[in-house]
């Protein structure tokens, strides 16, 4: 199982939450990923932890300001990057341009949408993983294996064979063994940790039943 922890513009110290990850990844095998904003992509890079961005846009090198540029994120220690975010949306022909962009800086690439029929659709963008998040239920603690396993196993058979993440909700050992049980081959959380009293003892929690 994958676990990816976007920091999203959190008020949290991303090199604090980065280490933690590093160490507990070190230490259970679990493959564990740090989406921080842009501005700490190097920083927390650097202290081993695997590293994604939370976007890169659909462009080349050029006049483009104010877009963030896959090759800069690749140069900055990113080894992935996130796509069409629920709080990020874009357009069809924007996603499989940035996905022909993360391609291009070598770039892995997740693609989030909202359910089954949005989920059929990034796939055939042929981006490396989809993940489903349905936007109400994110950062309230309800994960959607949950509240509607269906949308997770209706996502799975509506990827043909792209693997799914789930997200949504996710903050428990028991969340992420109940996506596992409904197909997922990874998690998203965000606020789980990143917004944790302890992020170290609840990243640890949450991997536990696979490490």
């Amino acid at each position: 199982m994958f676990v990816l922890i976007n920091l999203k513009a959190y008020p949290c110290d991303p090199i604090d939450i980065a280490s933690i990850a590093a160490e507990v990844a070190a230490n259970t095998g679990v493959r564990i990923a740090v989406a921080p904003q842009a501005a700490d992509l190097a920083a927390v890079a650097e202290t081993g932890v695997e590293t994604w961005a939370q976007h890169v846009s659909s462009i080349e090198h050029g006049s483009h300001t104010g877009s963030t540029l896959a090759e800069a994120a690749s140069r900055a220690g990113a080894e992935g990057t996130l796509l069409n975010h629920s709080e990020h949306r874009l357009r069809l022909a924007d996603i499989d341009g940035s996905l022909r962009a993360a391609e291009r800086a070598g770039l892995e690439t997740i693609v989030c949408a909202n359910n089954p029929k949005q989920i059929a659709a990034a796939s055939r963008l042929d981006p490396d993983s989809v993940a489903v998040e349905p936007p109400e239920l994110i950062g309230t603690g309800t994960p959607v294996s949950k509240a509607d396993p269906d949308i997770v196993t209706d996502s799975v058979d509506a990827a043909s064979g792209t693997p799914v993440l789930c997200g949504a909700g996710i903050s428990t050992g028991e969340d992420l063994v109940a996506a596992s049980d409904l197909g997922a081959e990874g998690v998203l959380l965000a606020s789980g940790v990143a917004k944790a009293d302890d992020p170290r003892t609840a990243l640890e929690s949450l991997v536990d039943p696979i490490a």
